[in-house]
């Protein structure tokens, strides 16, 4: 892997959405992940995840996913530190991203309503990297629709619960320590019926029944739930506060997606423009075509776009906004769709090399397409976005 430092984010830490503790983080991982990364396991995926938490954690930069009073770098989770993370991340390592943003989203919910003991007994854990989080929201039948989750949770006496049904696409599936899970306790119908839990790895009746294999791997599960009784006080906030817990955490994490998503779409403008002015043909450089000069004008645009909003949701998330619903999904899907569209200039560009397996920009396109799918399709962004305005 190429040493890239902060170069690769170009003027953006100069922009005043930052301050000097965010340059300071970004520099600091930037250096971190050029030195480390390429020295991690690559083959095996689940190794290879533990080790980018092992790594992370050790390094102090998982800090980053809690509250200071549990051992994190600031008194609330900080948006701005979050994106610069995931953005620094897959400039360099899709899979490196995966692991620092799923112990934000697989303690997030924790962070924001979970209970004094329990944030004590998990989120140090999680920042040094010792225990691996995931969230399990999604169903078969219920992805962008959370209202139709199937999963319940029954009271069994006055001390606890049993979950009962099946969750599936959850990343970190598997591998995890504990899964925050989301179902239907009854309180009232539709999403006013959810409540939020956290559910050990290893509690009696919760297996994986299937691992899943993507274009780009990760570690995926289905999980089932088979009379799998926990305590009561696992549950995430009050009773019947599933959707409003899910929401506040999506409010803070979505902004992260559309800065991997820049993350990715920075590497591949970076490989584009060295391609470009290497590849000698027609008696100079494949960069003196004009052609070639549009399409790198192109991304540069759609890239700087990308960043403006990502970073616009995250400050104003950061200023105390109680809901940046709008804002976040605004940034997820140009991010998310407009790294698509770079990436998919830079295969161009390559050429054969584009499509071969090993090189970095075939890598970025297996890596940018699930983006737009995870954590609000962009259909479903457009939705949000319109919905808002028609308020």
């Amino acid at each position: 892997m190429a040493s890239l430092g902060t170069s690769i984010l170009g003027d953006t830490l100069d922009w005043p959405f930052f301050e000097a503790h965010h340059r300071d983080f970004a520099e600091r991982l930037s250096a971190w992940a050029d030195a480390t990364l390429p020295g991690l396991p690559h083959d095996d995926v689940d190794e290879a995840c533990r080790a980018r938490v092992k790594a992370l954690g050790q390094a102090g930069f998982l800090r980053a996913a809690v509250p200071a009073e549990y051992g994190g770098l600031h008194a609330t989770l900080d948006v701005r530190t979050l994106c610069l993370a995931r953005e620094v991340l897959a400039a360099r390592d899709g899979l490196a991203d995966f692991a620092f943003a799923m112990q934000g989203l697989g303690t997030g919910s924790i962070s924001v309503a979970g209970s004094p003991e329990m944030k004590a007994r998990i989120l140090p854990a999680v920042a040094r990297g010792e225990r691996i989080a995931a969230f399990a929201l999604s169903e078969k039948e219920a992805g962008s629709d959370v209202a139709a989750l199937a999963t319940t949770a029954t009271p069994d006496g006055n001390t606890h619960v049993r979950i009962d049904g099946e969750k599936t696409w959850i990343s970190n599936g598997g591998i995890a320590d504990h899964y925050v899970v989301f179902a239907r306790s009854g309180e009232a119908p539709g999403a006013r019926g959810l409540s939020a839990y956290l559910v050990e790895a290893d509690t009696p009746g919760l297996s994986i029944v299937e691992r899943i294999d993507v274009i780009a791997p990760h570690p995926l599960a289905t999980l089932r739930f088979d009379d799998c009784r926990i305590p009561a006080a696992n549950r995430i906030g009050g009773p019947g506060d599933g959707f409003k817990v899910a929401m506040a955490t999506l409010d803070i994490f979505r902004s992260t997606v559309g800065a991997a998503a820049l993350g990715f779409a920075r590497r591949a403008l970076h490989e584009t423009v060295s391609h470009a002015k290497s590849r000698k043909l027609f008696g100079g450089t494949l960069g003196d075509l004009q052609l070639s000069q549009a399409a790198i004008a192109d991304s540069a645009t759609e890239v700087d776009a990308a960043a403006l909003l990502v970073y616009r949701a995250a400050w104003t998330k950061d200023r105390g906004a109680a809901r940046v619903t709008r804002e976040a999904a605004l940034a997820k899907l140009v991010a998310t769709e407009n790294a698509q569209k770079v990436i998919d200039r830079a295969v161009q560009i390559h050429g054969g090399l584009g499509v071969t397996r090993g090189v970095k920009v075939e890598e970025l396109y297996r890596e940018i397409r699930a983006l737009r799918i995870y954590e609000g399709a962009s259909e479903v962004q457009k939705v949000v976005i319109a919905r808002d305005l028609l308020k």
